[in-house]
Formats: structure tokens, sequence, C-alpha cells
């Protein structure tokens, strides 16, 4: 997949079909519109996703905003899919206030030799979030592009949007985010090592450090599904500072992996959580600690 980062490499030698959009989630709803793009590819076009770095929540809001999908998991995400190109416009004082037409005209149509474009029906974009649906259309009929305005996904009558899935991470209904997403909600990493304390007790674990703009679900036990090398395992999640060991750990995901004993460290990992077991706890001793994990163990195994 060829990724984009800048406007001097905006130029593009083949026809393509363009998804716009902020894919800030990948749920149901997005994954509509690349599908529709990614049809494209039988008829010669190359599936191209133009998105926007930072978010435009980032950008206009002026603050980090905790992400769903990370850039590193959504590039992968879109190059497992198939997507071709991947556009990351870089978002500046500059680049967002240029015109909506000449945005079209320029960057879509001249720049990336878009003849088809897939966006959602209440698409915005340049100065002032003044390009919509009805610009696009008209300029479709006089630049030749085919237009495809996706309607949102509903879901027991309500529309799926990143903001229903934060709100659905954020209370750990890890089954219900699987719904909206079309698969488990993951967090990827390289694995680094931890403590050992793990290993001491019996119950050796792989470790990642979470980037500091992902969103979380609430810290506790999960069990998981842990992907190394393109490989699946079961697995038991503890996300959180490991209370019982230090007061000041750094947040982490430490993840227990069943009938697998080989050296991972330094490789890239990710974990998809399936259910909510328990809230992380302070136990008194490592011994009790201990007794909890195996425990957790066995309900993670059911």
């Amino acid at each position: 997949m060829e990724i984009i980062t800048r406007l001097d490499e905006l130029n593009i030698n083949s026809k393509t079909a363009i998804a716009m959009g902020k894919f800030d989630g990948i749920h149901l709803g997005h994954k509509k519109l690349l599908g529709k793009i990614l049809e494209q590819k039988q008829d010669g076009l190359k599936a191209c996703v133009f998105t926007f770095e930072p978010s435009p929540e980032e950008f206009f809001v002026g603050h980090t905003v905790r992400q769903l999908f990370t850039r590193n998991e959504k590039r992968r995400a879109f190059e497992k899919l198939g997507v071709d190109i991947l556009v990351e416009f870089p978002l500046t004082e500059a680049t967002a206030a240029t015109d909506p037409e000449d945005f079209v005209r320029d960057i879509l149509c001249d720049d990336l030799k878009a003849v088809y474009i897939a966006a959602g029906s209440d698409v915005s974009f340049g100065d002032k979030g003044r390009g919509d649906q009805h610009l696009l259309r008209n300029l479709s009929k006089e630049l030749g592009f085919e237009l495809n305005l996706i309607e949102k996904v509903m879901l027991d009558g309500t529309e799926v949007s990143s903001t229903r899935v934060r709100n659905e991470v954020a209370d750990g209904n890890m089954a219900e985010v699987k719904r909206l997403l079309g698969t488990e909600y993951s967090i990827s990493g390289i694995v680094e090592h931890g403590r050992h304390i793990g290993h001491t007790i019996g119950v050796p674990t792989v470790n990642i450090l979470p980037p500091n703009n992902k969103l979380l679900p609430p810290f506790g036990v999960y069990s998981s599904i842990v992907v190394i090398d393109d490989k699946e395992y079961a697995g038991m999640t503890n996300i959180g500072r490991k209370p019982t060991i230090s007061e000041k750990e750094a947040v982490g995901v430490e993840t227990y992996i069943y009938d697998f004993d080989e050296d991972v460290y330094g490789k890239g990992l990710t974990v998809r959580l399936k259910e909510f077991l328990r809230p992380e706890m302070k136990f008194d001793s490592i011994e009790d600690l201990k007794h909890q994990i195996e425990s957790d163990l066995k309900r993670a195994a059911n």
C-alpha cells in the first residue's frame, strides 16, 4: 500500500476510486464506504482512501483526542482490507482554508486522478467545511467522476458512529463494540520487557505499552485473542497500572497467552479484547494476586 503524507507526493498516475472520510473508527459505516471503492478495483481503478492527519477534531479543538485506531493501526487495517493508496492529507491552517471547489478540482481530480468518489451523505471539506454533497454532485457532472453518497449504517435503530463506539469502549461493553466494528476492539504494540513478576508466580505474560493517544477501555481483566505473526492465540489480558506491584506503574497491556512459550520480545503484537471479566484490583500480597489470576484464567478460558 502506498502512503502519501505530503502535498508534493499527491501526483498519482493511475485512475482512482476515492473514499473520503475521517475514518477515526473504521466501524461498519466506514467499512460500507470502503467496500464501494474496493469494488472498483475489478474495473482497474486503484482503491484510494483520503483522510486527514491530524484528525479534524484534534486540529480544530487543539488538543489530543484519544483514538479508536491509532495512525499505525489504521494503516495496517487499510492495507489488510486491500486499499492501494492511503492519503493522510496534512491538515494545516493553509490546507484547511482550501476553497472547496479547488479541493475537488485540483486535489481529488487533477492530483489523485479520481474517476469515482464515495463519501458519506454528511461529507464536509474545504474552507469552513463549506464543501458538501451538493458541491460534489454538481462537480461530478462537469468533471466526469462518478459519485456514490453512502447513507449511515443503522443498528438497533441508531446510527453507527465513532462516538457510539467510543461510548461503548469507555463502558467496557466489548461485545457491543465488536458488533459496531465488525471485529473485536484491538490494541497493538511492540512486546517489551516488564518486571517479570508473572514468571515468578508461574504466569508468564507479554507486555505492550499503548500509545498515549489510544482510547483504552476500563482498567481490568479481559478475555482476549492475541495475534503474533498472523497467528491467533487465546489469551487473558490485564489493562492498567498493576497496583499490587507498584503505585507508579505506567499504563500497560499485559497478556497471558494460553499454551504458548515462545520468546516474542521486540515483536509486534495485537490484542483483541473479547469480554470484560473484572475491574483492576489491588491485592494485599503477591500470593493473593496469584490466586486471583488462576481464577481469572479458568474463567477466561471458558
